[in-house]
This record gives structure tokens, C-alpha cells and sequence, in this order.
């Protein structure tokens, strides 16, 4: 009696573990593509650094909106700790996060930063094609894909991140780094 009640148990755990995984699945990341395409528009506009930091600002907001709060809190967590300078456990929560959200580009940006950090340049490179291959027009994940390759010594690939990179946000700081293409002008 005691067995098949065990057994009963048991299946019934086993046979509840997909669908409870399948309610834990991270949803879909947000589609921010017209605020961006609104945010881009203005940082495009503006006449100078400071005019365009409030769109920059919003380009942030939307990029670290989670798809839900389990994701939200790793994210949190993650920036926390490079916040507090400890990338290894910030890549690992980043990690998490990933794992539980594939499809979010920023959680491949953020662990990317962590990586860089750590001077694991190869890691941030991938995590930054990874973001990348998600959102093509994440201004953050082109930049640090600029300061990745530049610390490799790629620097041709590197320039080419950063033009792309400044054809979406004129403004980012890294635009004192461009260098003129061989034979051709600025």
C-alpha cells in the first residue's frame, strides 16, 4: 500500500514537472521597436550631447525592461553586482539569465559587460553577436562590440562596429575613438 502510494506520488510529480516548467518558460521579450524608432529619430535630431541624453535615457529604460519579474530580478541582480565590482557573480546571474531568457538581447549585452570587465574578451565578443543577432540596433551591444574588438587589436572590425554604432546615436561617447578609413575623409 505504502509502495503504491510512492509510485502514485511519484508520477504525479513527474508528470506535473513539464507543465510546471512550461509555466516558469521566460515570456517573449517586449517589441520596442516604434519607441525606438521614436527615441532614434530624436537622438538623430539633437543638436548636441546633452539634448540627445534624455532619448538615450529612454533607449535604456526600454532595453532593461525584462519580459517578466523573474527575468527582471536576475537583470537587476546582475547589474548590481557589476555595480559593486563583482563581474564573476554578476556573469553567473546574467547567466541565469540568459539561460532562462534566450531570446532577450540585453540579458547577452549585460553579461557581455561582465565579461569585459574580467578582460574575457572572446566571452563578451560572443555574448555581444548574441545580443546582436536579437537587436541589430542596440546601440550599447555595437559600442561594447567596438571597445571589444579594439582590445583585441582588431581594429578595422572595430571601426566598422562604431560606424554602425554612430549611424544610430551620433552621440555615444565612444565617437572620439572613429578614426578616418584609409584614403577617404570624415
Amino acid at each position: 500500500m505504502i509502495r503504491a502510494g510512492f509510485i502514485s506520488f511519484f508520477l504525479s510529480a513527474v508528470l506535473a514537472f513539464p507543465i510546471a516548467a512550461t509555466a516558469q518558460a521566460c515570456p517573449r521579450p517586449p517589441d520596442i521597436r516604434d519607441q525606438m524608432d521614436v527615441l532614434f529619430s530624436l537622438v538623430q535630431q539633437a543638436r548636441n550631447e546633452g539634448e540627445a541624453r534624455p532619448a538615450v535615457n529612454g533607449m535604456w529604460l526600454l532595453w532593461t525592461r525584462a519580459p517578466d519579474a523573474k527575468a527582471q530580478a536576475l537583470l537587476d541582480d546582475g547589474r548590481a553586482k557589476i555595480r559593486l565590482g563583482d563581474h564573476e557573480a554578476a556573469a553567473q546571474a546574467l547567466s541565469d539569465l540568459v539561460d532562462y531568457c534566450p531570446d532577450y538581447a540585453e540579458g547577452y549585452n549585460q553579461r557581455a559587460f561582465a565579461n569585459f570587465l574580467q578582460g574575457d574578451y572572446q566571452s563578451a565578443l560572443g555574448d555581444l553577436d548574441a545580443a546582436l543577432m536579437r537587436n541589430p540596433r542596440h546601440v550599447a551591444a555595437l559600442s561594447g562590440k567596438f571597445l571589444t574588438l579594439h582590445a583585441l587589436g582588431r581594429r578595422e572590425a572595430a571601426q566598422e562596429s562604431l560606424r554602425a554604432a554612430l549611424t544610430l546615436n551620433p552621440w555615444i561617447p565612444e565617437r572620439r575613438m572613429l578614426t578616418k578609413p584609409k584614403g577617404t575623409a570624415l
